[in-house]
Protein backbone atom coordinates (compact mmCIF):
# COMPACT_ATOMS: atom_id res chain seq x y z
CA UNK A 1 0.00 0.00 0.00
CA UNK A 2 1.08 3.70 -1.06
CA UNK A 3 2.40 5.72 1.74
CA UNK A 4 -0.77 8.45 1.04
CA UNK A 5 -3.31 5.67 1.02
CA UNK A 6 -2.32 4.77 4.75
CA UNK A 7 -2.64 8.30 5.55
CA UNK A 8 -5.93 8.63 4.10
CA UNK A 9 -6.79 5.56 5.77
CA UNK A 10 -5.48 6.89 9.49
CA UNK A 11 -7.76 9.70 8.71
CA UNK A 12 -10.39 8.20 8.22
CA UNK A 13 -10.24 5.87 11.49
CA UNK A 14 -9.51 8.66 13.34
CA UNK A 15 -11.97 11.09 12.47
CA UNK A 16 -14.43 8.11 13.33
CA UNK A 17 -13.20 7.41 16.69
CA UNK A 18 -14.13 10.93 17.19
CA UNK A 19 -17.46 10.66 16.01
CA UNK A 20 -18.07 7.64 18.05
CA UNK A 21 -18.69 9.13 21.56
CA UNK A 22 -20.85 11.95 19.85
CA UNK A 23 -23.26 9.09 18.80
CA UNK A 24 -23.08 7.25 21.89
CA UNK A 25 -23.92 10.20 23.88
CA UNK A 26 -26.77 10.60 21.08
CA UNK A 27 -28.39 7.59 21.35
CA UNK A 28 -28.38 7.35 25.49
CA UNK A 29 -30.08 10.83 24.85
CA UNK A 30 -32.74 9.79 23.08
CA UNK A 31 -33.09 6.39 24.98
CA UNK A 32 -33.70 8.72 27.92
CA UNK A 33 -35.82 11.23 26.45
CA UNK A 34 -38.04 7.92 25.22
CA UNK A 35 -37.71 6.70 28.28
CA UNK A 36 -39.00 9.67 30.62
CA UNK A 37 -41.49 10.18 27.82
CA UNK A 38 -42.85 6.55 28.85
CA UNK A 39 -42.59 7.50 32.71
CA UNK A 40 -44.36 10.98 31.86
CA UNK A 41 -47.48 8.84 30.38
CA UNK A 42 -49.43 7.27 33.15
CA UNK A 43 -50.31 3.12 33.74
CA UNK A 44 -53.92 4.01 32.73
CA UNK A 45 -52.85 5.63 29.36
CA UNK A 46 -50.32 3.48 28.13
CA UNK A 47 -52.62 0.47 28.62
CA UNK A 48 -55.42 2.55 26.74
CA UNK A 49 -53.08 2.99 24.05
CA UNK A 50 -52.20 -0.74 23.58
CA UNK A 51 -56.00 -1.89 23.53
CA UNK A 52 -56.60 1.06 21.00
CA UNK A 53 -53.89 0.25 18.61
CA UNK A 54 -55.01 -3.04 18.64
CA UNK A 55 -58.72 -1.78 17.86
CA UNK A 56 -57.12 0.49 15.25
CA UNK A 57 -55.70 -2.28 13.51
CA UNK A 58 -59.00 -4.00 12.72
CA UNK A 59 -61.48 -0.63 12.63
CA UNK A 60 -58.90 1.46 10.32
CA UNK A 61 -58.17 -1.93 8.07
CA UNK A 62 -58.43 -0.96 4.27
CA UNK A 63 -61.39 -3.70 3.41
CA UNK A 64 -63.42 -2.07 6.36
CA UNK A 65 -62.67 1.52 4.98
CA UNK A 66 -63.40 0.45 1.78
CA UNK A 67 -67.27 -0.44 3.20
CA UNK A 68 -67.48 2.94 4.66
CA UNK A 69 -67.66 4.87 1.26
CA UNK A 70 -67.51 8.45 1.09
CA UNK A 71 -68.41 10.65 4.18
CA UNK A 72 -70.56 8.09 6.22
CA UNK A 73 -71.41 10.53 8.50
CA UNK A 74 -72.63 13.38 6.04
CA UNK A 75 -71.43 16.71 6.49
CA UNK A 76 -69.12 15.19 9.42
CA UNK A 77 -67.31 13.28 6.57
CA UNK A 78 -66.28 10.55 8.96
CA UNK A 79 -67.10 9.72 12.57
CA UNK A 80 -65.59 7.74 15.05
CA UNK A 81 -66.05 6.97 18.98
CA UNK A 82 -64.24 5.27 21.59
CA UNK A 83 -65.87 3.93 25.05
CA UNK A 84 -63.67 4.05 27.83
CA UNK A 85 -64.86 1.39 31.36
CA UNK A 86 -63.38 0.75 33.91
CA UNK A 87 -66.44 -1.99 35.16
CA UNK A 88 -67.39 -0.06 38.41
CA UNK A 89 -69.21 3.14 36.37
CA UNK A 90 -70.91 4.34 33.32
CA UNK A 91 -68.62 4.02 30.09
CA UNK A 92 -67.19 6.98 29.15
CA UNK A 93 -67.41 7.94 25.55
CA UNK A 94 -65.35 10.16 23.52
CA UNK A 95 -65.89 10.89 19.53
CA UNK A 96 -64.31 12.65 16.94
CA UNK A 97 -64.60 13.55 13.30
CA UNK A 98 -62.91 14.00 10.56
CA UNK A 99 -62.27 14.48 6.18
CA UNK A 100 -60.74 10.65 6.52
CA UNK A 101 -61.29 7.36 8.93
CA UNK A 102 -57.72 8.15 10.46
CA UNK A 103 -58.29 11.43 10.97
CA UNK A 104 -61.57 10.97 12.79
CA UNK A 105 -59.84 8.42 14.79
CA UNK A 106 -56.71 10.66 15.75
CA UNK A 107 -59.66 13.32 16.76
CA UNK A 108 -61.55 10.12 19.00
CA UNK A 109 -58.19 9.33 20.23
CA UNK A 110 -56.84 12.56 21.11
CA UNK A 111 -59.95 13.18 23.16
CA UNK A 112 -59.43 9.74 25.23
CA UNK A 113 -55.95 10.12 26.17
CA UNK A 114 -56.05 13.62 27.38
CA UNK A 115 -59.10 12.76 29.46
CA UNK A 116 -57.90 10.00 30.51
CA UNK A 117 -54.84 12.02 32.11
CA UNK A 118 -57.31 14.02 34.02
CA UNK A 119 -58.98 11.52 35.47
CA UNK A 120 -56.99 8.49 35.96
CA UNK A 121 -59.51 6.34 34.51
CA UNK A 122 -58.59 2.62 34.53
CA UNK A 123 -59.30 1.13 30.82
CA UNK A 124 -60.21 -2.15 31.52
CA UNK A 125 -62.55 -2.49 28.57
CA UNK A 126 -62.33 -0.71 25.05
CA UNK A 127 -64.91 -0.45 22.38
CA UNK A 128 -64.26 1.38 19.05
CA UNK A 129 -67.24 2.25 16.71
CA UNK A 130 -66.69 3.85 13.45
CA UNK A 131 -69.79 5.21 11.80
CA UNK A 132 -71.38 3.55 8.81
CA UNK A 133 -74.15 5.26 7.59
CA UNK A 134 -76.01 8.46 8.33
CA UNK A 135 -79.40 9.62 7.66
CA UNK A 136 -81.29 13.02 8.74
CA UNK A 137 -84.93 12.56 9.93
CA UNK A 138 -86.77 15.55 10.95
CA UNK A 139 -88.52 15.71 14.67
CA UNK A 140 -91.82 14.42 13.85
CA UNK A 141 -90.14 11.13 11.50
CA UNK A 142 -88.15 10.25 14.42
CA UNK A 143 -90.57 10.54 17.27
CA UNK A 144 -93.27 8.64 15.15
CA UNK A 145 -90.12 5.52 14.49
CA UNK A 146 -89.49 5.61 17.60
CA UNK A 147 -93.08 5.27 18.91
CA UNK A 148 -93.79 2.41 17.04
CA UNK A 149 -90.63 0.79 18.01
CA UNK A 150 -90.74 -1.58 21.25
CA UNK A 151 -89.26 -0.38 24.18
CA UNK A 152 -85.35 -0.11 23.97
CA UNK A 153 -85.41 -1.42 20.19
CA UNK A 154 -84.53 1.69 18.66
CA UNK A 155 -80.73 0.83 17.34
CA UNK A 156 -79.37 3.72 16.20
CA UNK A 157 -77.39 6.40 17.43
CA UNK A 158 -78.29 9.73 17.41
CA UNK A 159 -76.09 13.03 16.30
CA UNK A 160 -78.04 16.46 17.19
CA UNK A 161 -76.35 18.60 14.59
CA UNK A 162 -74.78 17.58 10.82
CA UNK A 163 -71.51 18.29 12.87
CA UNK A 164 -71.95 15.48 15.27
CA UNK A 165 -72.15 17.72 17.80
CA UNK A 166 -73.43 15.94 20.18
CA UNK A 167 -73.86 12.66 18.87
CA UNK A 168 -74.42 9.70 21.02
CA UNK A 169 -73.98 5.91 20.18
CA UNK A 170 -77.52 3.60 19.85
CA UNK A 171 -76.02 2.32 23.59
CA UNK A 172 -75.85 5.55 25.34
CA UNK A 173 -78.97 6.68 23.98
CA UNK A 174 -80.72 3.36 25.50
CA UNK A 175 -78.34 3.08 28.20
CA UNK A 176 -79.03 6.63 29.85
CA UNK A 177 -83.24 6.10 28.91
CA UNK A 178 -82.29 9.08 26.75
CA UNK A 179 -84.70 7.93 23.61
CA UNK A 180 -88.30 8.03 24.92
CA UNK A 181 -90.99 5.41 23.46
CA UNK A 182 -93.71 6.03 25.19
CA UNK A 183 -94.39 9.49 23.57
CA UNK A 184 -91.59 8.83 20.78
CA UNK A 185 -88.93 11.12 20.58
CA UNK A 186 -86.31 12.48 22.85
CA UNK A 187 -86.04 13.28 26.90
CA UNK A 188 -84.03 16.41 27.23
CA UNK A 189 -83.97 15.78 30.63
CA UNK A 190 -82.38 12.94 30.41
CA UNK A 191 -80.21 13.62 27.88
CA UNK A 192 -78.48 16.63 29.50
CA UNK A 193 -78.64 14.70 32.79
CA UNK A 194 -76.55 12.38 30.94
CA UNK A 195 -74.62 15.34 29.17
CA UNK A 196 -73.67 17.06 32.12
CA UNK A 197 -72.49 13.60 34.12
CA UNK A 198 -70.02 13.10 30.86
CA UNK A 199 -68.57 16.97 30.94
CA UNK A 200 -70.00 17.69 27.70
CA UNK A 201 -72.10 20.97 26.88
CA UNK A 202 -75.83 20.84 27.61
CA UNK A 203 -78.54 21.42 25.24
CA UNK A 204 -81.46 24.70 26.01
CA UNK A 205 -83.85 23.06 23.36
CA UNK A 206 -84.16 19.86 21.06
CA UNK A 207 -83.16 20.42 17.43
CA UNK A 208 -85.97 20.18 14.36
CA UNK A 209 -83.83 17.18 12.79
CA UNK A 210 -81.34 14.71 14.08
CA UNK A 211 -79.33 12.42 12.19
CA UNK A 212 -79.44 8.81 12.34
CA UNK A 213 -76.69 6.41 12.53
CA UNK A 214 -75.26 2.85 12.75
CA UNK A 215 -71.97 1.93 13.23
CA UNK A 216 -69.01 -1.20 12.79
CA UNK A 217 -67.51 -1.89 16.28
CA UNK A 218 -64.82 -3.74 18.00
CA UNK A 219 -64.77 -4.70 21.62
CA UNK A 220 -61.06 -5.24 23.54
CA UNK A 221 -61.34 -6.86 26.71
CA UNK A 222 -59.12 -7.22 29.77
CA UNK A 223 -56.62 -9.92 28.29
CA UNK A 224 -56.77 -7.82 25.17
CA UNK A 225 -58.78 -10.14 23.28
CA UNK A 226 -60.42 -8.23 20.09
CA UNK A 227 -63.82 -9.16 19.57
CA UNK A 228 -65.78 -7.84 16.26
CA UNK A 229 -69.20 -6.74 17.04
CA UNK A 230 -72.28 -7.46 15.19
CA UNK A 231 -73.62 -4.24 13.08
CA UNK A 232 -77.04 -4.89 11.76
CA UNK A 233 -79.93 -6.68 13.27
CA UNK A 234 -81.59 -7.38 16.17
CA UNK A 235 -78.00 -8.69 17.34
CA UNK A 236 -76.72 -5.32 17.14
CA UNK A 237 -73.99 -4.52 19.42
CA UNK A 238 -73.17 -7.54 20.74
CA UNK A 239 -69.61 -9.76 19.66
CA UNK A 240 -69.93 -12.59 16.96
CA UNK A 241 -70.28 -15.84 17.83
CA UNK A 242 -69.46 -18.86 15.28
CA UNK A 243 -71.40 -21.32 16.59
CA UNK A 244 -72.62 -22.00 20.48
CA UNK A 245 -72.17 -24.90 20.63
CA UNK A 246 -72.15 -27.28 24.22
CA UNK A 247 -68.67 -25.78 25.17
CA UNK A 248 -70.33 -21.79 24.44
CA UNK A 249 -73.52 -22.96 26.24
CA UNK A 250 -71.23 -24.33 29.75
CA UNK A 251 -69.78 -21.19 29.57
CA UNK A 252 -73.19 -19.08 29.44
CA UNK A 253 -74.31 -21.17 32.21
CA UNK A 254 -71.46 -20.97 34.57
CA UNK A 255 -71.59 -17.29 34.56
CA UNK A 256 -75.26 -16.92 34.76
CA UNK A 257 -75.41 -19.41 37.65
CA UNK A 258 -72.50 -17.82 39.37
CA UNK A 259 -74.08 -14.51 38.80
CA UNK A 260 -77.42 -16.22 41.25
CA UNK A 261 -75.30 -17.82 43.76
CA UNK A 262 -74.04 -14.21 44.23
CA UNK A 263 -77.46 -12.47 44.75
CA UNK A 264 -78.18 -15.71 47.37
CA UNK A 265 -77.87 -13.56 50.85
CA UNK A 266 -77.30 -14.68 54.53
CA UNK A 267 -81.02 -15.69 54.98
CA UNK A 268 -81.24 -17.97 52.04
CA UNK A 269 -83.55 -15.37 49.93
CA UNK A 270 -82.14 -13.67 46.93
CA UNK A 271 -81.38 -10.15 45.63
CA UNK A 272 -84.72 -10.29 43.90
CA UNK A 273 -83.83 -8.28 40.69
CA UNK A 274 -81.97 -5.24 39.27
CA UNK A 275 -82.81 -2.40 36.90
CA UNK A 276 -79.17 -1.60 35.44
CA UNK A 277 -79.60 2.02 34.17
CA UNK A 278 -79.30 3.22 37.30
CA UNK A 279 -78.06 0.31 39.51
CA UNK A 280 -81.99 0.23 41.07
CA UNK A 281 -82.69 -2.64 43.38
CA UNK A 282 -86.30 -4.11 42.51
CA UNK A 283 -87.64 -4.74 46.06
CA UNK A 284 -91.20 -6.73 44.89
CA UNK A 285 -90.02 -9.83 46.22
CA UNK A 286 -91.68 -12.88 44.77
CA UNK A 287 -91.38 -16.38 46.34
CA UNK A 288 -92.87 -17.95 43.52
CA UNK A 289 -89.82 -16.74 41.86
CA UNK A 290 -87.77 -17.75 44.74
CA UNK A 291 -89.53 -21.49 44.47
CA UNK A 292 -88.04 -21.49 40.49
CA UNK A 293 -84.93 -19.85 40.86
CA UNK A 294 -84.03 -22.88 43.30
CA UNK A 295 -83.83 -25.46 40.28
CA UNK A 296 -80.99 -23.21 38.83
CA UNK A 297 -79.33 -23.68 41.79
CA UNK A 298 -79.44 -27.56 41.54
CA UNK A 299 -78.68 -27.22 37.38
CA UNK A 300 -75.22 -25.43 38.96
CA UNK A 301 -74.72 -28.54 41.16
CA UNK A 302 -75.73 -31.60 38.61
CA UNK A 303 -72.98 -29.72 36.35
CA UNK A 304 -70.36 -28.48 38.95
CA UNK A 305 -71.37 -30.81 42.68
CA UNK A 306 -69.44 -28.71 45.42
CA UNK A 307 -70.63 -28.93 49.19
CA UNK A 308 -70.38 -25.43 49.78
CA UNK A 309 -73.13 -25.10 46.72
CA UNK A 310 -75.20 -27.27 48.30
CA UNK A 311 -75.23 -25.62 51.73
CA UNK A 312 -76.34 -22.63 49.97
CA UNK A 313 -79.02 -24.30 48.09
CA UNK A 314 -80.23 -25.58 51.42
CA UNK A 315 -80.57 -22.64 52.86
CA UNK A 316 -82.75 -21.20 49.80
CA UNK A 317 -85.14 -24.40 50.34
CA UNK A 318 -85.03 -23.80 54.19
CA UNK A 319 -86.18 -19.52 53.08
CA UNK A 320 -89.11 -21.10 50.84
CA UNK A 321 -90.42 -23.54 53.90
CA UNK A 322 -91.21 -19.89 55.90
CA UNK A 323 -93.75 -19.30 53.16
CA UNK A 324 -95.47 -23.20 53.52
CA UNK A 325 -98.67 -22.80 55.52
CA UNK A 326 -101.20 -25.79 56.48
CA UNK A 327 -104.55 -25.97 56.36
CA UNK A 328 -104.63 -29.20 58.18
CA UNK A 329 -101.69 -31.44 59.15
CA UNK A 330 -102.25 -32.81 55.46
CA UNK A 331 -102.45 -30.08 53.04
CA UNK A 332 -100.24 -27.22 52.81
CA UNK A 333 -100.02 -23.93 50.36
CA UNK A 334 -96.88 -21.67 49.20
CA UNK A 335 -98.16 -18.32 50.79
CA UNK A 336 -97.74 -15.14 49.19
CA UNK A 337 -97.19 -12.72 52.18
CA UNK A 338 -97.62 -9.39 50.91
CA UNK A 339 -100.82 -10.34 49.05
CA UNK A 340 -101.96 -12.51 51.45
CA UNK A 341 -103.06 -14.84 48.94
CA UNK A 342 -102.05 -18.85 47.53
CA UNK A 343 -101.08 -19.23 44.00
CA UNK A 344 -101.43 -22.54 42.43
CA UNK A 345 -98.16 -22.37 40.33
CA UNK A 346 -96.81 -21.32 43.60
CA UNK A 347 -97.41 -24.41 45.44
CA UNK A 348 -96.45 -26.50 41.98
CA UNK A 349 -93.54 -24.77 41.53
CA UNK A 350 -92.01 -25.58 45.30
CA UNK A 351 -92.75 -29.20 44.82
CA UNK A 352 -90.39 -29.15 41.87
CA UNK A 353 -87.75 -27.49 43.50
CA UNK A 354 -88.11 -29.44 46.25
CA UNK A 355 -88.24 -32.85 44.14
CA UNK A 356 -84.83 -31.49 41.92
CA UNK A 357 -83.35 -31.16 45.19
CA UNK A 358 -84.61 -35.13 46.47
CA UNK A 359 -83.42 -36.13 43.36
CA UNK A 360 -80.10 -34.56 43.00
CA UNK A 361 -78.60 -35.48 46.75
CA UNK A 362 -80.65 -38.82 46.40
CA UNK A 363 -82.81 -38.34 49.67
CA UNK A 364 -86.30 -37.54 50.93
CA UNK A 365 -85.30 -34.65 53.06
CA UNK A 366 -88.46 -32.76 51.69
CA UNK A 367 -91.28 -35.94 51.06
CA UNK A 368 -93.55 -34.69 53.48
CA UNK A 369 -93.96 -31.05 52.74
CA UNK A 370 -94.32 -32.29 48.85
CA UNK A 371 -97.31 -34.94 49.84
CA UNK A 372 -98.70 -32.10 51.90
CA UNK A 373 -98.01 -29.75 48.63
CA UNK A 374 -99.65 -32.09 46.55
CA UNK A 375 -102.70 -31.94 48.68
CA UNK A 376 -103.10 -28.61 48.56
CA UNK A 377 -103.00 -28.52 44.77
CA UNK A 378 -105.62 -30.70 44.64
CA UNK A 379 -107.85 -29.32 46.57
CA UNK A 380 -107.63 -26.59 43.89
CA UNK A 381 -108.55 -28.96 41.23
CA UNK A 382 -111.69 -30.39 39.80
CA UNK A 383 -110.56 -34.39 38.83
CA UNK A 384 -113.59 -34.53 36.79
CA UNK A 385 -112.82 -31.75 34.50
CA UNK A 386 -109.32 -31.21 35.24
CA UNK A 387 -109.59 -28.08 35.73
CA UNK A 388 -108.00 -25.80 38.43
CA UNK A 389 -108.96 -22.86 40.30
CA UNK A 390 -105.92 -20.49 40.63
CA UNK A 391 -105.75 -17.88 43.60
CA UNK A 392 -107.39 -18.82 47.13
CA UNK A 393 -107.33 -15.78 50.12
CA UNK A 394 -104.49 -16.14 53.21
CA UNK A 395 -107.73 -17.80 54.88
CA UNK A 396 -108.06 -20.57 51.90
CA UNK A 397 -110.92 -19.34 50.14
CA UNK A 398 -111.43 -18.86 46.93
CA UNK A 399 -109.96 -15.42 45.46
CA UNK A 400 -109.74 -15.78 41.60
CA UNK A 401 -110.97 -18.85 39.63
CA UNK A 402 -108.23 -17.67 36.87
CA UNK A 403 -105.53 -15.66 36.51
CA UNK A 404 -102.44 -17.05 34.11
CA UNK A 405 -102.82 -20.60 32.29
CA UNK A 406 -98.98 -21.14 33.17
CA UNK A 407 -100.10 -21.94 36.99
CA UNK A 408 -102.02 -25.35 34.91
CA UNK A 409 -98.67 -26.76 33.73
CA UNK A 410 -96.82 -25.81 36.66
CA UNK A 411 -99.09 -27.85 38.86
CA UNK A 412 -99.78 -30.66 36.91
CA UNK A 413 -95.64 -30.68 36.59
CA UNK A 414 -95.62 -31.10 40.25
CA UNK A 415 -98.67 -33.88 40.15
CA UNK A 416 -95.77 -35.76 37.63
CA UNK A 417 -92.94 -35.01 40.02
CA UNK A 418 -94.69 -36.34 42.86
CA UNK A 419 -95.81 -39.71 41.36
CA UNK A 420 -92.23 -39.98 40.40
CA UNK A 421 -91.33 -39.32 44.31
CA UNK A 422 -94.17 -41.93 45.76
CA UNK A 423 -95.68 -44.31 43.07
CA UNK A 424 -99.36 -43.43 44.21
CA UNK A 425 -100.90 -43.33 41.58
CA UNK A 426 -103.52 -40.35 42.41
CA UNK A 427 -101.45 -37.90 41.77
CA UNK A 428 -100.98 -39.45 38.09
CA UNK A 429 -104.36 -39.60 37.97
CA UNK A 430 -104.69 -35.94 38.66
CA UNK A 431 -101.60 -34.88 36.03
CA UNK A 432 -103.77 -37.26 33.71
CA UNK A 433 -107.03 -35.27 34.07
CA UNK A 434 -105.29 -32.17 33.90
CA UNK A 435 -103.73 -33.32 30.43
CA UNK A 436 -107.00 -34.57 29.10
CA UNK A 437 -108.34 -30.87 29.98
CA UNK A 438 -104.69 -29.23 28.18
CA UNK A 439 -105.91 -31.48 24.99
CA UNK A 440 -109.87 -30.80 24.49
CA UNK A 441 -109.39 -26.81 25.33
CA UNK A 442 -105.83 -26.63 22.80
CA UNK A 443 -103.53 -25.48 25.56
CA UNK A 444 -101.06 -25.52 22.56
CA UNK A 445 -102.19 -21.96 21.90
CA UNK A 446 -100.43 -20.81 24.89
CA UNK A 447 -97.25 -21.77 24.03
CA UNK A 448 -96.42 -22.85 27.48
CA UNK A 449 -93.35 -24.08 28.48
CA UNK A 450 -94.82 -25.60 31.79
CA UNK A 451 -97.24 -27.21 29.93
CA UNK A 452 -94.07 -28.98 27.62
CA UNK A 453 -92.31 -29.59 30.54
CA UNK A 454 -95.57 -31.47 32.34
CA UNK A 455 -96.50 -33.86 29.26
CA UNK A 456 -92.06 -34.80 28.98
CA UNK A 457 -93.09 -36.01 32.68
CA UNK A 458 -96.16 -37.22 32.16
CA UNK A 459 -95.34 -39.48 29.04
CA UNK A 460 -92.41 -40.97 31.25
CA UNK A 461 -95.00 -42.79 33.32
CA UNK A 462 -97.82 -42.90 30.84
CA UNK A 463 -96.33 -44.81 27.35
CA UNK A 464 -99.76 -46.14 25.82
CA UNK A 465 -101.12 -42.61 25.89
CA UNK A 466 -99.81 -41.48 22.20
CA UNK A 467 -102.42 -38.69 22.27
CA UNK A 468 -100.16 -36.79 25.19
CA UNK A 469 -97.09 -37.29 22.93
CA UNK A 470 -98.84 -36.35 19.96
CA UNK A 471 -100.03 -33.45 22.08
CA UNK A 472 -96.49 -32.54 23.38
CA UNK A 473 -95.27 -32.03 19.37
CA UNK A 474 -98.40 -30.34 18.61
CA UNK A 475 -97.55 -27.62 21.38
CA UNK A 476 -94.23 -26.90 19.87
CA UNK A 477 -95.29 -27.30 16.11
CA UNK A 478 -98.07 -25.44 15.94
CA UNK A 479 -96.13 -22.27 17.20
CA UNK A 480 -92.70 -23.01 15.56
CA UNK A 481 -93.18 -20.04 13.60
CA UNK A 482 -94.09 -16.89 16.11
CA UNK A 483 -91.12 -18.95 18.39
CA UNK A 484 -89.07 -18.08 15.32
CA UNK A 485 -89.72 -14.61 14.13
CA UNK A 486 -90.43 -13.32 18.21
CA UNK A 487 -87.71 -10.65 18.10
CA UNK A 488 -86.92 -10.43 22.02
CA UNK A 489 -85.45 -12.79 23.78
CA UNK A 490 -88.33 -14.37 25.03
CA UNK A 491 -86.49 -17.02 27.24
CA UNK A 492 -88.85 -20.02 28.11
CA UNK A 493 -89.39 -20.42 24.41
CA UNK A 494 -86.18 -22.44 24.70
CA UNK A 495 -87.28 -24.41 27.65
CA UNK A 496 -90.44 -25.48 25.61
CA UNK A 497 -88.30 -26.41 22.28
CA UNK A 498 -86.11 -28.12 24.38
CA UNK A 499 -88.07 -29.77 26.61
CA UNK A 500 -90.04 -30.78 23.32
CA UNK A 501 -87.00 -32.40 22.12
CA UNK A 502 -86.14 -34.78 24.78
CA UNK A 503 -90.27 -36.24 24.48
CA UNK A 504 -89.67 -36.52 20.53
CA UNK A 505 -86.02 -38.33 21.19
CA UNK A 506 -87.80 -40.72 23.74
CA UNK A 507 -90.40 -41.03 20.67
CA UNK A 508 -87.97 -42.03 18.01
CA UNK A 509 -85.99 -44.51 21.13
CA UNK A 510 -89.40 -46.05 21.58
CA UNK A 511 -90.72 -46.48 17.63
CA UNK A 512 -93.37 -44.11 18.30
CA UNK A 513 -94.65 -42.67 15.48
CA UNK A 514 -93.57 -38.84 14.78
CA UNK A 515 -93.84 -38.67 11.02
CA UNK A 516 -96.00 -35.37 10.96
CA UNK A 517 -93.43 -33.60 12.84
CA UNK A 518 -91.40 -31.12 11.49
CA UNK A 519 -87.81 -31.77 12.24
CA UNK A 520 -85.81 -29.68 9.91
CA UNK A 521 -88.00 -26.72 11.00
CA UNK A 522 -87.97 -27.74 14.60
CA UNK A 523 -84.75 -28.02 15.28
CA UNK A 524 -83.60 -24.77 13.06
CA UNK A 525 -85.64 -23.02 15.47
CA UNK A 526 -84.02 -24.16 18.48
CA UNK A 527 -80.60 -23.11 17.37
CA UNK A 528 -82.55 -19.39 16.09
CA UNK A 529 -83.91 -19.13 19.98
CA UNK A 530 -80.46 -20.25 21.27
CA UNK A 531 -78.62 -17.48 19.32
CA UNK A 532 -81.50 -14.88 19.72
CA UNK A 533 -81.05 -15.51 23.47
CA UNK A 534 -77.46 -14.15 23.14
CA UNK A 535 -79.08 -10.45 22.70
CA UNK A 536 -80.36 -10.77 26.16
CA UNK A 537 -77.00 -11.85 27.50
CA UNK A 538 -74.69 -9.03 29.36
CA UNK A 539 -71.99 -9.28 27.21
CA UNK A 540 -69.62 -6.65 28.80
CA UNK A 541 -69.86 -4.40 25.77
CA UNK A 542 -73.35 -3.98 26.77
CA UNK A 543 -73.08 -4.01 30.07
CA UNK A 544 -70.57 -1.06 29.73
CA UNK A 545 -73.17 1.63 28.89
CA UNK A 546 -75.18 0.41 32.73
CA UNK A 547 -74.82 2.54 35.56
CA UNK A 548 -72.60 -0.39 37.30
CA UNK A 549 -71.22 -2.80 34.94
CA UNK A 550 -69.66 -5.04 37.41
CA UNK A 551 -73.20 -6.07 39.47
CA UNK A 552 -74.72 -7.38 36.28
CA UNK A 553 -71.99 -8.35 33.71
CA UNK A 554 -72.43 -12.02 32.52
CA UNK A 555 -75.77 -12.57 33.59
CA UNK A 556 -79.70 -12.44 31.62
CA UNK A 557 -81.95 -9.85 31.18
CA UNK A 558 -84.96 -8.34 29.90
CA UNK A 559 -83.81 -5.49 27.50
CA UNK A 560 -87.32 -4.43 26.43
CA UNK A 561 -88.25 -3.60 30.33
CA UNK A 562 -85.36 -1.43 31.45
CA UNK A 563 -82.70 -4.49 30.43
CA UNK A 564 -84.35 -5.62 33.70
CA UNK A 565 -82.08 -8.30 35.74
CA UNK A 566 -84.27 -10.64 37.87
CA UNK A 567 -84.07 -13.63 39.42
CA UNK A 568 -86.72 -15.58 37.49
CA UNK A 569 -85.16 -14.38 34.25
CA UNK A 570 -81.68 -15.47 34.91
CA UNK A 571 -83.21 -19.10 35.92
CA UNK A 572 -85.31 -19.60 32.87
CA UNK A 573 -82.60 -18.76 30.71
CA UNK A 574 -80.23 -20.87 32.89
CA UNK A 575 -83.00 -24.17 32.44
CA UNK A 576 -83.56 -23.42 28.56
CA UNK A 577 -79.46 -23.33 27.89
CA UNK A 578 -78.91 -26.23 30.13
CA UNK A 579 -80.97 -28.65 28.18
CA UNK A 580 -79.25 -27.54 25.45
CA UNK A 581 -76.12 -28.26 26.73
CA UNK A 582 -77.41 -31.49 28.31
CA UNK A 583 -78.56 -32.90 24.87
CA UNK A 584 -75.89 -31.31 22.51
CA UNK A 585 -74.65 -34.13 21.36
CA UNK A 586 -78.30 -35.40 20.47
CA UNK A 587 -79.03 -32.31 18.86
CA UNK A 588 -76.28 -32.95 15.94
CA UNK A 589 -76.79 -36.31 15.77
CA UNK A 590 -80.54 -35.34 14.24
CA UNK A 591 -79.05 -32.61 12.06
CA UNK A 592 -79.14 -29.50 14.08
CA UNK A 593 -75.64 -28.06 11.90
CA UNK A 594 -76.85 -29.05 8.74
CA UNK A 595 -79.86 -26.56 9.48
CA UNK A 596 -77.94 -23.58 10.91
CA UNK A 597 -78.11 -20.07 8.66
Amino acid sequence: MKKQDKKKQSSKQSSRKRWLPVVGIVVVVVVVLLWALVLRTPGNVREYQEKAALLKEQALAADVVETLGDSPAGSAGYAVFLSVCDGSSRANVYSGTGSTPENAWKSANHAAEAALKKSHLQPRWVKADVVCETTPVPTWELKSRIYASRHEFFRYGLAFDENFDPALLEAEMNGAKIYEYDQGGVDLKYLNTYLKKSDRPQLDSLPDEYYLFTCKGWFCDEDGTVYRLIDEGLDYGHREVDLVDAEYAEWLLENATSFLLEQVNEDGSFVYGIYPRFDNDIDNYNIVRHASTIWSLIIRYRMSPDPELQRTIESTLDYLLNYVIYADENTAYLYEEKADEIKLGGCGVAVIAMTEYMDVFQNDRYADVCRALGNGILTMMDPNTGTYVHVLNGDFSLKEEMRTVYYDGEATFALCRLYGLTGDQRWLNAACAAADHFIAADYAQYKDHWVAYAMNELTMYVPDRTDYYAFGLKNAQDNLEAIAQRDTTYHTYLELLMVTFELYDRMVENGISADNFDLPMFLQTIYTRVNRQLNGFFYPEYAMYMANPDRILYTFMVRHDGYRVRIDDVQHNIDGYYLYWKNYDKLVEYGLLDYID
